[in-house]
C-alpha cells in the first residue's frame, strides 16, 4: 500500500465514523424529541383533565347547596367538547361520626359488622375512651391540667384509625368503613342515609327498616313521622341541613386519558369561598351505575 492510499483510507474511516456518530446524535434526538413530546402530552392531559374535576366539584357544591335535594348517593355528569365527567355525592350528615356517635351506636355498628356483642360492647367503650384520652394528651402537651381541649381538633380524622383501637378487628374496620365518616355529627340525617346506616342503629329490625324506607321513597317524606317508624333508635337521628358532602369524580378526554379522585366538601355561611375542600384522594378506578 503506497502512502497516498494509506491517507485515502484513513480519510475514508474518519468519513464512515462522522457518519456513524452524526446518525447516533440524529436517533437520539429523535428518542429525546419523542419522550419531551409524550411528556408534553401527558401533562396536557393531566391539565385538562383535573380542570373537568374542578367543573365537577363545581356541579357538586351547586348541589349541595340546594336545601330541598337530599343527597342520597346522587350522581349527575357532563359531557363537553374538551372530555366528561361524572359525579357521585353522599352527605356525610347521613353516615355513622367515629368521633362523637354515643358508645350505644358504635355497638351496633359494630355488631352489624359482625361482631360478637361483648366485643362490639368493648371495642366501642375503647372508641369512646380513646377519644377521650386525645382530649387528655392535648391538655397534658399543654402543661396546663386546666386547659380546654381546643375546638378545632376532631378525636379522629381518618375512619381507618379505628385500626389502631385496641380489641378491634381489621375486618370490622373495613365493613364499617363505607358507613362511617369523621365529618358528621353526633345524631344521622334519616333522609340521606344509607338503608345499611339505618340498620345498624340499635333496635332497629327488618321490619322497622322496611317500613321506614317504604315511606322515605314516598314524594314528601315527614322526618317526624320517618323517625318514629325507627322506635327507640328515633333518638340517634335528626334532620338537618346538608353542610358537607362526600364527591367522586371521573373525568375522560376524547383521547381515553382518564383519571379519578374522591373529595370532601362544605360550604360555610357568609364564606369567602364558594365551597371549601376538607379532603383530596386520587382514585385509581371509579365506577358508575
Amino acid at each position: 500500500m503506497t502512502r497516498e492510499e494509506g491517507r485515502r483510507g484513513i480519510v475514508l474511516v474518519t468519513v464512515l465514523w462522522s457518519i456513524a456518530l452524526l446518525s447516533a446524535l440524529a436517533m437520539t434526538a429523535s428518542l429525546t424529541f419523542r419522550e419531551f413530546a409524550g411528556v408534553m402530552s401527558v401533562s396536557r392531559d393531566r391539565v385538562q383533565a383535573d380542570a373537568l374535576l374542578t367543573a365537577g366539584l363545581e356541579m357538586a357544591a351547586g348541589v349541595l347547596s340546594d336545601p330541598d335535594q337530599p343527597l342520597a348517593d346522587t350522581e349527575l355528569g357532563v359531557d363537553l367538547s374538551t372530555g366528561s365527567v361524572r359525579v357521585r355525592l353522599a352527605d356525610e350528615g347521613g353516615r355513622i361520626d367515629i368521633g362523637k356517635a354515643p358508645a350505644a351506636v358504635l355497638a351496633a355498628l359494630l355488631r352489624s359488622a359482625g361482631a360478637p356483642a361483648a366485643a362490639a360492647e368493648q371495642a366501642a367503650r375503647q372508641i369512646v375512651e380513646q377519644r377521650g384520652d386525645r382530649a387528655d394528651s392535648a391538655v397534658r402537651r399543654s402543661g396546663d391540667a386546666a386547659a380546654p381541649r381546643p375546638r378545632n381538633e376532631p378525636p379522629f380524622t381518618d375512619v381507618r384509625q379505628l385500626a389502631t383501637v385496641a380489641g378491634m378487628a381489621p375486618e370490622w374496620v373495613a365493613a364499617i368503613a363505607p358507613l362511617t365518616t369523621v365529618f358528621g355529627s353526633e345524631t344521622v340525617n334519616p333522609l340521606t342515609a344509607p338503608a345499611a346506616v339505618i340498620a345498624a342503629l340499635p333496635g332497629v329490625d327488618q321490619g322497622r327498616l322496611e317500613a321506614f324506607l317504604a315511606m322515605r321513597r314516598a314524594a314528601s317524606p315527614d322526618p317526624d313521622r320517618l323517625g318514629q317508624l325507627l322506635g327507640p333508635a328515633q333518638q340517634y337521628v335528626s334532620t338537618k341541613p346538608q353542610k358537607v358532602a362526600s364527591v367522586e369524580l371521573a373525568a375522560r378526554l376524547p383521547d381515553g386519558y382518564t383519571t379519578a379522585a374522591r373529595a370532601v366538601i362544605t360550604l360555610l355561611p357568609q364564606d369567602s369561598q364558594p365551597y371549601r375542600v376538607l379532603l383530596w384522594q386520587p382514585m385509581a378506578s371509579f365506577r358508575f351505575r
